[in-house]
């Protein structure tokens, strides 16, 4: 596994752009594309709740996923930041060529 999509849910856009402008800054993320709008439901100390945020969907290499997640922890507010890395099993050559660097 060479590159990785990193999947971090943000609570406002605010903190998005400032944890994926860092990221690409420190060579970390060669791209974070950021989705607003999107409505998360989940389970948090016994509680179902809902909550709008904003998704960074992260391209990386998987070599630098450890200073990744600790980069994302270090920015984020959430006490628990949902950090998700999925294997890029194939894509555009041109595209995997330029994640390189």
């Amino acid at each position: 596994m060479e590159y990785i999509v990193v999947f971090n849910t943000c609570p406002d856009k605010g903190t998005a752009e400032k944890i994926a402008r860092c990221l690409v800054e420190s060579n970390l993320a060669a791209c974070v594309s950021i989705s607003d709008g999107i409505a998360s439901i989940y389970r948090w100390q016994g509680e179902i709740c809902r909550d709008n945020e904003v998704l960074l969907i992260i391209k990386a290499k998987a070599s630098n996923y450890n200073a990744l997640e600790q980069k994302i922890k270090s920015l984020h507010p959430y006490e628990i930041p949902e950090i998700i890395a999925l294997p890029i099993i194939s894509g555009s050559q041109e595209y995997l060529d330029w994640l390189k660097g």
